[in-house]
């Protein structure tokens, strides 16, 4: 199975075309496909991805970053133009993310060849998308997945870690808080352990993680909070702070992979994910 390509390569120009994934509402859900298909008799990662965007803002053009990256180590991505919490809050944006991975299961051998692994993955407020889907999943017993990718997540809204304390300063309110406040719209929404993954009280069961921050990342120290619960339930969890990864997460939101200037340390990092997760399912 081919599952990668060299992380040391210049990250090419995002490659993706536009489809409608129908709903069993019957409404339709728009998702951007990066990558090509695999050749014949091989397979690639499949992924579905979640832009950020504090729960209110962000399209699929803000998610290319993250995406291409994806694409660049060889996986065929669906990135989900999941609905907005300022009309739209929790649980509707899991929702439609569930389906969208329902239906990449389905089609997975046209999409990235058969037996293709599954991932899910997100940056920022997209990080809680993909950690409340894979919740999701685990508890349906549907579909396998073989990991999930947290970059600079959003999981928890207390807003009290030294990390988003170091950006926000003395403020007692910020973008991600407000993102935070649309997204729950209930108060008793803050401990349902897929709108807020680091209150879910049972850990097992979930895939290989991997855990992406930065060292002054304002989701920092909740991202590896919750990889150390993760770990702690014996899971297989890998994760890295970059030293270079500046404004993360809002530079994961800029137009292109190369406005990250970490680009090709991520992609090593997602590379190895791939490799380490894969050899783990099949063990």
């Amino acid at each position: 199975m081919s599952t990668s390509k060299p992380a040391s390569s210049i990250t090419p120009p995002a490659n993706f075309t536009d489809t409608v994934v129908p709903m069993a509402s019957g409404e339709g859900v728009t998702v951007r496909v990066y990558g090509d298909k695999p050749a014949a008799g091989t397979s690639i990662p499949l992924v579905l991805h979640f832009h950020g965007g504090a729960f209110v803002d962000g399209d699929l053009d803000s998610g290319c970053t993250v995406a291409g990256l994806l694409q660049a180590v060889g996986a065929r991505v669906l990135s989900v133009a999941y609905p907005l919490a300022t009309e739209h809050p929790f649980p509707r944006p899991l929702e439609i993310g569930y389906e969208v991975l329902q239906w990449g299961f389905k089609h997975r051998t046209k999409l990235a060849g058969k037996g293709a692994p599954l991932y899910v993955a997100g940056e920022e407020a997209g990080g809680n998308l993909a950690a409340g889907v894979c919740l999701m999943a685990r508890d349906q017993h549907h579909p396998p997945l073989a990991g999930q990718i947290l970059i600079s997540p959003m999981l928890n809204p207390c807003a009290g870690t030294a990390s988003l304390r170091a950006v926000t300063g003395e403020a007692t309110d910020c973008k991600w808080a407000q993102g935070w406040h649309k997204y729950l719209g209930c108060t008793y929404e803050a401990v349902h352990p897929y709108a807020v993954p680091a209150m879910a009280q049972r850990l097992v069961g979930l895939p290989p993680t991997l855990v992406l921050v930065g060292e002054g990342d304002p989701m920092r120290d909740e991202a590896l909070a919750y990889a150390a619960r993760l770990k702690g339930a014996g899971l297989m969890v890998q994760q890295h702070a970059f030293d270079d990864a500046r404004q993360w997460p809002d530079a994961l939101l800029a137009p292109a992979p190369e406005a990250c200037p970490c680009a090709l340390q991520v992609q090593e990092q997602l590379q190895l994910f791939f490799e380490a997760s894969r050899c783990h399912t099949t063990s």
